[in-house]
């Protein structure tokens, strides 16, 4: 089977099953946590996932602040590194896998208040090893860009024996 006829990753269909009932957008949300642990630090809610895009948001709280009395740049990063490996790696077919090699962050402005990351990429025909850049948009509620992450995934077939 090619990646391009194979089903698309477990992330998606998850999503497409939950994202319409009352509740089923923070259910994604709280089962995507359990798998990515660290993720659950912003405590981020997934908005939107289809294939190749990607919207999630995360609120001003504490928690995630320095002492500047903004948002650290860390808590950033790890949003717009979700938003980045939701949009691509969700919607890898099952035959291909997906893991980070690098991320860059740029910082535009103070991040305050409610913030959305945004990511829409292409998703490549994946039949060997390789390498993809990634980028998400970080906005807060005015809608001015406060950061943007790069985020470079490493694609390649997944082995054989180890498909699900």
């Amino acid at each position: 089977m090619s990646p391009s006829s194979a089903s698309p990753s477990n992330v998606q269909a998850l999503w497409d099953r939950l994202s319409s009932w009352p509740g089923g957008r923070w259910l994604f949300t709280v089962l995507l946590l359990r798998r990515v642990p660290y993720s659950g630090s912003i405590r981020p809610r997934v908005v939107e996932l289809a294939r190749g895009r990607c919207r999630v948001r995360m609120t001003d709280r504490r928690a995630v602040r320095n002492h500047l009395r903004s948002i650290h740049a860390v808590a950033l990063a790890n949003l717009g590194e979700l938003a980045t490996g939701l949009a691509m790696v969700g919607a890898l077919p099952t035959t291909v896998r997906g893991i980070l090699v690098g991320l860059e962050i740029s910082f535009h402005k103070k991040a305050r208040g409610r913030l959305e990351a945004t990511c829409a990429c292409d998703v490549p025909h994946v039949t060997v090893d390789l390498e993809q850049a990634v980028r998400a948009e970080i906005r807060d509620e005015a809608g001015d860009v406060v950061a943007t992450v790069t985020a470079r995934w490493r694609l390649g077939p997944v082995p054989t024996g180890d498909a699900p």
